[in-house]
């Protein structure tokens, strides 16, 4: 099978497109599945690009989806044929003990789905969204576990919630949409003209660009006549967290997940204080969270925003189209 290996000490260069046995048949409780495509996040671009920060040899990306193709004794949760999407935490099964590190993430302290065909334990996929095609399967792994769980499991959104999103990378697509179609409204921020109008059409109902108004979070409580945001989706970290808690009404929920602007910072703690609101990270979340968005998701018509796919060869083209930041939605490898 094709597969691609990261050398060390890491960067695109050092992306390796190579032929590996096939996955081997399952065992008990394990399936065999027939990977199809992936979907490109942040956290894979770090893996890749930061130096060492992945054992040699290394199999990137974390998402996967496909078809399964075997089914080990003991298995009842899935048969052959069934369309499956992998999980970030393999271990993290449901509750409160959440993993802490990336141990046993996929494409980071193991093997990734940057290959065509994986044997693992049955647990480490859910079923995919009924008539949902792989790439948009792929991109519920990361992105769309992270939007879901901010807005759902943490923020406990309900209809007429106003919701903060920033950028148009996948995870503040997925939340714009997802909140959307829960009855909130929806504020966004770009610095692009053009970004701004997808935006719209996506159904944001303003759109702040933040380099005309690096005061963004003023601008979102003059919108809200004082109140501001009910959840801010906070995926640039500590160069935005200080706007984001300007955004953020009394009592309101952030939910910190990013770190596109650095990994540590200031925070204006007096603020957030006295406006008493909830400051939570998070990383993705549980496979029964994720089978509970999947559930929600067969509900609705829409589907994630693809901004492009890339072959497999081509992953390296792909993360470089995602450092320039001119991507709207998700990048996608297929396989």
């Amino acid at each position: 099978m094709k597969a691609l290996r990261l050398a060390a000490p890491g960067g695109l260069d050092q992306l390796q497109l190579v032929d590996l046995p096939m996955a081997p048949a399952p065992g008990p409780g394990e399936i065999q599945v027939r990977v199809h495509a992936s979907s490109l996040n942040y956290h894979d671009l770090l893996v890749v690009t930061l130096p060492n920060a992945a054992a040699d040899g290394r199999v990137p990306m974390a998402d996967g989806a496909g078809v399964v193709t075997a089914v080990g004794a003991g298995v009842q949760e899935f048969a052959v044929g069934d369309h499956v999407v992998s999980t970030f935490f393999p271990q993290w099964l449901a509750g409160r003990h959440m993993p802490t590190d990336f141990l046993q993430v996929p494409g980071d302290g193991v093997h990734g789905f940057a290959r065509e065909s994986v044997t693992l334990p049955a647990t480490a996929f859910t079923h995919a969204p009924k008539g949902w095609t792989h790439a948009e399967a792929a991109t519920l792994t990361t992105a769309g576990l992270t939007a879901w769980r901010a807005l759902v499991v943490d923020g406990r959104i309900q209809a007429g919630d106003t919701v903060l999103v920033l950028g148009t990378g996948g995870v503040s697509i997925f939340a714009l949409q997802l909140a959307k179609h829960m009855g909130a409204r929806v504020i966004a921020t770009t610095s692009s003209a053009a970004k701004a109008e997808r935006l719209r059409a996506l159904g944001a109902d303003m759109v702040i660009n933040y380099r005309e108004q690096p005061d963004w979070g003023d601008a979102v409580l003059a919108a809200t006549d004082g109140r501001g945001a009910d959840i801010v989706v906070e995926v640039g970290g500590p160069a935005t967290l200080p706007q984001s808690i300007r955004a953020c009404a009394a009592g309101g929920h952030i939910a910190l997940i990013g770190v596109l602007t650095g990994f540590a910072g200031e925070v204006p703690t007096t603020e957030l204080m006295r406006k008493q609101q909830t400051l939570k990270g998070l990383i993705v979340g549980s496979r029964e969270m994720q089978q509970d968005m999947v559930r929600a998701l067969e509900r609705w018509q829409w589907r994630p925003v693809i901004d492009s796919s890339y072959p497999l060869e081509q992953t390296a083209q792909a993360f470089a189209h995602q450092q320039s930041g001119q991507h709207f939605g998700k990048i996608c490898l297929t396989l």
